[in-house]
C-alpha cells in the first residue's frame, strides 16, 4: 500500500490540512466471511504547515506566523473490515505509533522551536475509520481518517502585545488517500445489470 496524507495538528494554533506526507506499508490479513482482520506496518508522515502570516520584530526576534512541523512514525494499526458485495470495503480500528523523528521550525527558523524545551510523546495512540473501493481486480483505492486518543505534546502559548498565556493539548488529524494491492484475494463475481 502507498499514498499521501493531509495533516493538521489540533491544538497548535494553526488552520488547515496543509501538510503533505508520505504513507507507505504492509498488511496481513485474516479473511473471515464477509469480514477480516488487518494487520499493517505502515511508515506515516504527519505534521502542519502555515505560510507566513505578518512580519514583526519583538525583542530582536523576527516574528512571521510561518510554522513547519514534520512528524515521522512507525505505525502498526489493527482494523476490522467489512465488505459489501466485494466492491467496498468500510473499516474501524485502532493504531499505535512510534515517533521515529520530527522537525519543528517557528517563524522561518528565527524564533527556537518550542520543541526544543518540550518534546513530542514518542508514543501515538490513534482510532481509525476507512472506506476501500475496488478499481480493478484487486487494486484499491483507500480514504482513510486517523484521530490522536492521546495528546501529542501539551503547549503553552504566549501573547507578546498583552501577555496573555494558556495551554493546549495537542492532537494528530489527518486523511490518507492510497492504493492497496492485495496479493491472493478472491475476486468478487462480475456484476450483471440490475444488481
Amino acid at each position: 500500500m502507498g499514498g499521501m496524507n493531509i495533516s493538521q495538528v489540533d491544538g497548535d494554533e494553526v488552520v488547515g490540512y496543509n501538510r503533505v506526507g508520505g504513507h507507505l506499508g504492509v498488511a496481513a490479513i485474516l479473511p473471515l466471511n464477509n469480514w477480516d482482520i488487518t494487520l499493517e506496518t505502515v511508515f506515516n508522515q504527519k505534521g502542519a504547515w502555515e505560510k507566513q502570516q505578518y512580519r514583526d520584530t519583538i525583542n530582536d526576534y523576527v516574528y512571521t506566523g510561518q510554522y513547519d512541523l514534520r512528524l515521522n512514525y512507525v505505525e502498526v494499526p489493527l482494523m476490522a473490515h467489512y465488505t459489501d458485495r466485494g466492491w467496498i470495503t468500510a473499516g474501524a480500528g485502532v493504531s499505535w505509533g512510534r515517533l521515529v523523528s520530527f522537525n519543528e521550525t517557528e517563524h522561518g527558523g528565527s524564533v527556537p522551536p518550542y520543541s526544543d524545551t518540550v518534546s513530542f510523546n514518542k508514543n501515538d495512540f490513534n482510532i481509525l475509520v476507512d472506506l476501500q473501493f475496488r478499481i480493478y481486480q484487486r487494486l484499491k483505492f483507500n480514504i482513510r481518517y486517523a484521530y490522536s486518543l492521546a495528546p501529542i505534546r501539551e503547549r503553552e502559548y504566549k501573547e507578546f502585545y498583552t501577555g496573555d498565556e494558556w495551554s493546549r493539548r495537542q492532537y494528530n488529524n489527518l486523511f490518507t488517500f492510497r492504493l492497496v494491492y492485495i496479493f491472493n484475494e478472491a475476486l468478487p463475481p462480475k456484476r450483471t445489470r440490475g444488481e
